[in-house]
């Protein structure tokens, strides 16, 4: 990210998904933290963001295509279970 933020990249990525109705895909994300922070984040910050939002239990990232991803908030009582899991 080129500029300093003092909200942390999670908080700004929840703030967008919850103006979005708690869906958007990984371009769309990557414009509106542009706007919303004025810099872009490193495709690995964005990732270790996406990653520990996940393992929080706060959304869930799909693969869409090859290179497009959807994100999504996990609401009330929906839960996503790991490969293998049952």
């Amino acid at each position: 990210m080129t500029t300093w933020n003092p909200m942390p990249l999670r908080n700004s990525i929840m703030k967008i998904l919850s103006k979005r109705h708690g869906i958007i895909l990984d371009d769309e994300l990557g414009r509106a933290l542009k706007k919303e922070t004025g810099g872009v984040p490193s495709e690995g910050e964005l990732n270790a963001a996406l990653l520990e939002l996940e393992i929080n239990g706060l959304v869930h990232v799909s693969q869409i295509t090859k290179t497009k991803r959807r994100i999504e908030v996990i609401g009330e009582g929906h839960e996503f279970l790991a490969v293998d899991e049952d």
